[in-house]
């Protein structure tokens, strides 16, 4: 039996701020893509390309937001938590396949460096940073409390940083005339990218292929288990996440009296659990004898 099974209905409050960062970033890319190949700018693009997976993020998240609103059914015992994870999954092959064109355009560029507009582009890249620094206020409040918008700020706040490489990459060649900045600008802001990409992979791996929730010592939670007096044996431990704050626990616990291990016994797991590690969808099947079959711990 399990304690605390309330998968929630999602924290909408941050939606609005989320519907005008979307809006907001969306039709700025839409100048940065023209400003970008107006200038000839590579790092202008390059950034543009930034901003789009900034348009994919903020979409995630709210895609994210809406759907936890949808109760379980009798299809989708756990409702719709993984949709943030298959999200990331998308929004990281798109980074990569952005960041990997950008290098790849950058080394040609490298050979022969193109003539750019510094002006236009540091018209374009200062516009660009004030919708940055618009939407990562319309952002702020909501991070503290919801993943989905923080992952969506953290990623505006990286783009604002791109925006600023631009302008600086723009400064510098309009005073030096030196256009081979513009690609390192460029390869920068891809390099930028990829690392945080591996770590969004990574980590929406490990929740599709059912890890242990990042955060949580699965042998910590062992011991505090064994520690109960009423308990003689632990074996099937597994725990695994929804999403990026859901995990879920189940184990079998060998009872040392099974005449008193009744359900208050089971309450005091649990409890503990969601108190200890914060784990507040727990299943805990007790046991008067262990499984033969199973992996015991005492």
């Amino acid at each position: 039996m399990g304690s605390g099974h309330d998968h929630g209905t999602g924290d909408i409050r941050h939606e609005k701020p989320l519907w005008w960062a979307l809006g907001l970033t969306a039709t700025f890319l839409v100048a940065e893509v023209v400003g970008g190949v107006l200038t000839n700018s590579l790092a202008l693009l390059s950034d543009a390309a930034h901003m789009g997976t900034d348009v994919i993020a903020l979409s995630i998240a709210l895609v994210a937001v809406r759907l936890a609103r949808r109760p379980p059914d009798a299809k989708r015992t756990y409702g719709y938590a993984r949709m943030e994870a298959i999200g990331a999954m998308i929004n990281g092959g798109l980074l990569f396949l952005v960041a990997g064109y950008i290098l790849w355009e950058a080394v040609r560029r490298f050979q022969q460096p193109p003539e750019v507009a510094p002006t236009g582009m540091m018209v374009v890249a200062s516009l660009g940073l004030v919708v940055n620094l618009i939407s990562m206020r319309l952002l702020k409040a909501g991070s503290g409390e919801s993943l989905n918008v923080k992952g969506a700020y953290l990623e505006v706040w990286a783009d604002m940083l791109g925006s600023v490489g631009v302008l600086a990459g723009a400064v510098i060649i309009m005073f030096t005339g030196y256009q081979i900045v513009d690609p390192i600008i460029a390869v920068l802001i891809g390099l930028w990218v990829l690392p945080r990409t591996w770590t969004l992979l990574r980590e929406a791996g490990q929740i599709l292929m059912q890890g242990v929730p990042a955060g949580l010592d699965l042998e910590a939670v062992r011991s505090a288990l064994l520690e109960h007096p009423g308990v003689a044996e632990i074996h099937d431990l597994h725990a695994w996440a929804l999403g990026s704050k859901e995990p879920v626990l189940t184990v079998h616990v060998v009872a040392n009296d099974t005449a008193s291990a009744g359900d208050k016994f089971r309450v005091e797991l649990v409890s503990m659990l969601e108190e200890r590690f914060k784990i507040k969808h727990a299943t805990v099947q007790i046991e008067a004898a262990r499984c033969h079959t199973a992996e015991v711990h005492a």
